[in-house]
Parts: C-alpha cells; sequence; structure tokens
C-alpha cells in the first residue's frame, strides 16, 4: 500500500506544479495582456491628440491662406500708392516752383505799382517838381 500512497503523492505532486505553473502563465498572460491594454490606450490617446492637432492646424493654414491674399492684395494697392505718391511729389515740385514764379512776379507787380503811382503823383502835382522862378 506503499507503493498507491507514493503514487497518489507524486500525483498529487504533479498537479500541484500544473496548478503552480497553470497559474503563473495565466498571471504573465493577464500582465501581458494589461501591458498591451495600456499601450492599446495611450497609442488611442495619441491617434486623438494627432487628430485634434491636426484639425488645429488646418485652421491655421486656412487662416495663412487668407493673410496670403490679404497681403497680395495690400500689394496690389501699394504699387498703385506709390504711383500716387510719385505724383503727389510732382504736384508738390511744381507748386514749389509755381511759388517762385508768383514771387518774382508779386516783386515786379509792387515796383510796377511803385512806378505808377510815382508817374501819378507827378502828373498830379506838376508844380512841386518845377523850380520857382524870380
Amino acid at each position: 500500500m506503499a507503493c498507491p500512497n507514493k503514487k497518489e503523492a507524486g500525483m498529487q505532486q504533479k498537479d500541484n506544479l500544473a496548478d503552480s505553473l497553470n497559474d503563473l502563465f495565466t498571471s504573465v498572460s493577464n500582465m501581458v495582456k494589461s501591458e498591451l491594454q495600456g499601450t492599446n490606450n495611450q497609442l488611442e490617446l495619441l491617434e486623438k491628440m494627432n487628430a485634434r492637432v491636426s484639425e488645429e492646424y488646418k485652421g491655421f493654414g486656412d487662416v495663412a491662406s487668407g493673410l496670403r491674399v490679404n497681403v497680395e492684395q495690400l500689394k496690389g494697392k501699394s504699387g498703385n500708392f506709390e504711383e500716387y505718391v510719385h505724383q503727389i511729389e510732382e504736384i508738390e515740385k511744381q507748386v514749389t516752383e509755381f511759388e517762385a514764379v508768383i514771387s518774382v512776379l508779386d516783386k515786379y507787380v509792387s515796383l510796377l505799382e511803385s512806378k505808377v503811382k510815382f508817374v501819378y503823383h507827378q502828373n498830379q502835382h506838376p508844380h512841386q517838381h518845377q523850380h520857382p522862378t524870380s
């Protein structure tokens, strides 16, 4: 009867070893599954974050595109504005020259006015300039 007990004890030890190994493999399997699930969750979060950033950058791209169109329009207007500035500078130069001519004409008119007054004054009082005779 010692034999059946040894066999039974050996079988029980094998069952305990099998159960322990089974528990070990189950635990390792659960640990790997948990690690993989955590990694999967992180990857899903990263994917959502990338999609959100992509949407935001797409919006920035739209804004940048709109700004580029505005800059092109401003460049066109600026070109027209430079033409007007050039015209204004030309007008200002002509006005300066015109003012110089007016100044000369004003002096000439003042001189003529003085001469006319002198001649008029002489014609009004012709005796004042003659010497009296005795």
